[in-house]
């Protein structure tokens, strides 16, 4: 479908009421990309894809790919780590970049926390040639492709134990107006505060098994609050197994199998909730890591690769 009607550049005309990150149902193998303090918890460098095609069925639904990298310095109190992704939605397309520095504190023999923070850029693409507009000469979409280029920066702390972790982020921190043309003078359209809050704890049964809940809460306001909760059964920490939900969108389940404490591939399906269910068969999500190196640290808390 080559053009589009004018609604997706509702995004930009007005001020956006929706969520403007990226989200995730693998989101416990993505913390770094909510929360730059994640970088080097486990004491190892490691990297983690994720591709995400939303509502499958519907033309020009969202699609994302993030790639990130992190680990410590040889002072394993300083963790460095860099973010790249690009979110594509029907003829709109964003790109951004960021690296963090970390720094670890250790509360007691088992409990320490780390505060991160991230800087980099954003960049809007608006591909005009697949806007149709009301009035067919509009001077706003004949000019090919539209950008808008602004940094960025997220803070945040993680708070964790061999058994559980609590994390909270701040993301879009420099609340920048979206503008694509020097002209534009008017936007009501701002890059507005994300709040993130996640945790989780892992009950281990016998040798082998290990239940592990998991939330991850997200506030972007004025959209509408979100909330993930998820419980997987992890056999071996080689196997598991997930189920989930996200309020007001999606029930969720995942699988996923750790070779050779190198290598992790999980693979997640959103059952869509909402109306959308009439068109769409749902939401496919695909995860890879991967583990550099040997950790000089006992503790090890990262679900996908512990």
């Amino acid at each position: 479908m080559k053009k589009l009607i004018i609604i997706p550049i509702i995004l930009f005309a007005c001020a956006v009421y929706g969520q403007q990150l990226p989200q995730f149902t693998q989101y416990m193998f993505n913390n770094y990309a909510f929360n730059p303090a994640y970088a080097a918890v486990n004491k190892y460098w490691e990297g983690t894809s994720m591709n995400r095609y939303q509502w499958i069925g519907i033309t020009d639904a969202p699609r994302t790919f993030t790639l990130s990298a992190h680990g410590p310095l040889k002072d394993e109190k300083i963790g460095l780590g860099g973010y790249v992704y690009t979110d594509i939605v029907g003829p709109t397309r964003r790109i951004g970049f960021q690296t963090s520095f970390t720094y670890h504190v250790q509360f007691s023999e088992t409990i320490f926390m780390s505060f991160g923070l991230s800087a980099g850029f954003n960049q809007w693409i608006l591909d005009a040639d697949k806007v149709t507009t009301y009035h067919p000469n509009d001077f706003y979409f004949s000019n090919g492709l539209l950008k808008s280029f602004d940094p960025d920066a997220k803070f945040g702390f993680w708070l964790y134990h061999e058994d559980w972790y609590f994390g909270a982020s701040l993301g879009q921190m420099f609340h920048n107006k979206l503008s694509f043309l020097e002209t534009q003078t008017n936007s009501e359209s701002y890059m507005e505060d994300h709040f993130y809050f996640t945790g989780g704890y892992k009950f281990r049964i016998g040798e082998d098994w290990a239940i592990e809940p998991t939330m991850l809460f997200k506030l972007g306001l004025p959209a509408p609050v979100k909330f993930d909760l998820n419980i997987r059964g992890i056999w071996k920490d080689m196997l598991w197994l997930g189920v989930g939900m996200r309020t007001q969108d999606a029930m969720t389940t995942m699988l996923g199998y750790k070779y050779k404490d190198m290598l992790t591939i999980g693979y997640a399906y959103d059952i869509t909730l909402t109306k959308l269910k009439n068109f769409s068969t749902g939401t496919h999500e695909i995860m890879l890591g991967v583990k550099f190196g040997k950790s000089n640290s006992k503790m090890e808390t990262d679900p996908s690769l512990e």
